[in-house]
């Protein structure tokens, strides 16, 4: 069965509503941030691949990249994500750094955008990479790569 990215983001926000409502009053911090929600908070939850790249590369910024384990151990880019699975990030709260930018990542980003609001409303500066992982291998191709690299070292 295909499921849209679209269905599949209105489907994690329900879900993440729900989880909020069952909180009892921590909804309302959620009712909240839809209030206030305007153009420049929409421009705000994003990042570029090669803004994250410049963040990461100056140890500004952790990515998190959120797929399920069995997609990390095909093919991933540990050199500067962190696996933690979406389903998991609740309970490793405790290893992410509070001082540093969040950033956020999947293939797309559909589940990246469910981690980065669920981070926000626990009190993370976060962000997701709004290009997706796989913008992420087309970017570091030839001399960027190298570069990238080299910046880190």
């Amino acid at each position: 069965m295909y499921v849209s990215k679209k269905k599949m983001f209105l489907i994690g926000m329900l879900v993440m509503q729900t989880m909020l409502f069952a909180q009892g009053n921590k909804s309302n911090s959620f009712d909240a941030y839809l209030q206030k929600f305007d153009y420049q908070a929409r421009k705000d939850m994003k990042i570029s691949t090669e803004e994250m790249l410049k963040l990461v590369a100056e140890n500004k910024a952790i990515v998190i990249d959120i797929r399920f384990k069995e997609e990390y151990e095909a093919w991933h880019m540990d050199f500067f994500a962190k696996n933690i699975p979406l389903n998991e990030l609740p309970t490793s709260l405790d290893t992410l750094d509070k001082e540093k930018l969040i950033i956020t990542a999947c293939p797309h980003n559909d589940r990246a955008n469910i981690a980065r609001l669920y981070l926000m409303l626990k009190g993370y500066r976060v962000k997701y990479l709004k290009d997706g992982l796989l913008s992420v291998a087309e970017y570091l191709r030839g001399d960027k790569a190298k570069n990238f690299i080299k910046g880190k070292k």
